[in-house]
């Protein structure tokens, strides 16, 4: 009898790598990349490049400048990323449904006609699937999910019925959560609300294939946690006793970061702050339900600004800048403590980057989560640069060589002032000593060098974005901070990604000891 081989995924202490790539950024006929054929293809090349993680951006549906980071709910799947081919398999859509697309950009994701041209197919397979009366499957994902589906998708409908107005902008009985105003907004909504539900059982069940197929592959998934909800979500809509809210429902405290050497009035998140001391009376069970959705979809998690837990800048919500703000104590160990109780070891990886202090190392070390390094900034003149160099790593670490907020590898290297965010000065210096670190003489492929030294250190763990294998430029950046529109649209094109890049991979992993 034939042995069925065990396939054993790497874990946060194991020596590995993996490539950093969202889904919408795949290649795909309908506008963005989903869940489909080229995500399972992704995951076949990871394999062959003996790449053991496949880390996303969060993967909800996407809120205020189509950010990932600012999603309607902590708990639903983005329904840009359902695949159709499974719908036509199931006799949902015919396919000639999307045998022609429109033609859509294959280098950047054009949200506002993507979104119209996937809910349109979807709501066809959703008409389709009410007429075949295949109800029992998708009943049972709402009853397992009924803890957040049901607003979620009330809040979807209502917002749809509102003109995409926010929350806070409704009339007040819906506002503030009225019974009998929900109650009639369910009949009245319950065409849009069904077909929420149907997207979403769609994500799951696509989702859950995908990750068998990574599982299978030996390839584990890494997803994002942010700290903070967005404002207009069905998060904070359903759960306002949680946050930090006036009577119309606006923040009466939001977040954000103090001024420093980058901005002389900080940065003002508007992202509304937890109830800390209400959360704890409830054993923090939206965050318990929280991470147990995310570790049903993930092997690992990166927990955006950490440092939010050990301490965070609370800024009045009326203010405009983050200037007047004032540090507040968060949940610390008590919050973690919490939580593992419920749910076990947590696999996070701690965003630990910014205004980090002693006491927020110490957390971090208190659960042994690794904290992160950028590459990119080893070789500046900041106080921590030398935190970020190579040889001074710990074991229990993650190494990028940038992440969806830094420029590119080649971008950073070559910039030459465009970015306005180093003078010409600090350009030359830090290529003088990333050249002099490498031992190298000129940037030819500094790139795959990045990724070389990336490799070679003694962090568990390294990962790289797809665009510094490929050796892009600035061009291919995913996020600039600060910039409210134009990100989130990279995407990887057909045939770009190819066998020399997965050759490559495969041999540095197998040189440094990271190999699958």
């Amino acid at each position: 009898m034939l042995r069925k081989e065990v396939v054993t995924l790497a874990t946060l202490r194991t020596r590995s790598s993996g490539l950093l790539l969202h889904p919408t950024s795949l290649p795909g006929e309908h506008g963005s990349g989903d869940l489909g054929r080229g995500a399972h293809a992704f995951v076949d090349f990871l394999s062959r490049a003996k790449q053991a993680w496949w880390q996303m951006l969060p993967v909800a549906p996407p809120g205020y400048g189509e950010s990932p980071y600012s999603a309607q709910s902590a708990f639903a799947g983005s329904p840009w990323l359902v695949s159709f081919e499974p719908l036509v398999d199931a006799k949902w859509l015919e396919p000639e449904a999307i045998a022609n697309p429109p033609i859509f950009s294959s280098d950047r994701v054009d949200f506002a006609p993507m979104s119209t041209h996937r809910e349109q197919l979807l709501r066809l397979a959703h008409a389709a699937f009410i007429r075949k009366q295949n109800e029992a499957q998708l009943e049972k994902f709402c009853a397992r999910e009924a803890h957040w589906l049901e607003d979620f998708s009330l809040f979807r409908a209502l917002k749809k019925a509102h003109g995409g107005a926010a929350w806070t902008k409704w009339e007040a009985p819906m506002r503030n959560r009225d019974a009998k105003a929900l109650a009639r907004a369910r009949f009245d909504l319950e065409e849009d609300i069904a077909f929420e539900k149907f997207v979403q059982w769609n994500f799951d069940l696509q989702w859950r294939t995908l990750r068998a197929h990574a599982k299978s592959k030996g390839v584990a998934l890494i997803g994002d946690i942010p700290i903070f909800v967005a404002h207009d979500s069905a998060d904070v809509w359903q759960h306002p006793e949680n946050f930090f809210l006036g009577e119309s429902g606006e923040p009466t405290f939001v977040a954000g970061v103090p001024p420093d050497y980058f901005s002389a009035t900080g940065q003002r998140w508007g992202n509304p702050l937890y109830r800390w001391k209400t959360l704890k009376k409830s054993g923090y069970a939206w965050w318990v339900a929280r991470f147990k959705a995310m570790l049903s979809r993930f092997d690992a998690v990166r927990i955006d600004h950490f440092i939010g837990f050990q301490r965070y800048w609370r800024i009045p919500g009326s203010d405009a800048t983050a200037v007047n703000g004032k540090w507040m104590k968060g949940p610390s160990a008590d919050f973690f403590a919490t939580v593992e109780r419920e749910l076990g070891k947590l696999p996070l990886i701690a965003e630990d980057l910014g205004a980090a202090t002693p006491a927020v190392f110490r957390l971090r070390d208190q659960f042994a989560f690794p904290g992160i390094k950028i590459l990119q900034f080893a070789f500046g003149t900041d106080a921590n640069a030398d935190s970020f160099l190579p040889h001074n790593y710990r074991r229990p670490a993650v190494v990028y060589t940038g992440t969806h907020d830094n420029d590119t590898t080649v971008g950073w290297f070559h910039d030459r002032g465009e970015s306005g965010t180093r003078s010409s000065r600090q350009i030359e210096h830090e290529q003088q000593a990333v050249l002099a670190y490498l031992g190298v003489d000129d940037g030819s492929e500094i790139n795959w060098r990045m990724i070389r030294e990336a490799m070679h250190s003694i962090a568990n763990l390294s990962i790289f974005p797809v665009q510094d294998v490929l050796g892009l430029g600035s061009e291919a950046r995913m996020n600039r901070p600060g910039e409210g529109a134009g990100n989130w649209s990279w995407r990887l094109q057909p045939g770009q990604l190819g066998e020399n890049h997965a050759e490559r991979l495969a041999s540095l992993a197998t040189i440094y000891g990271r190999a699958r």
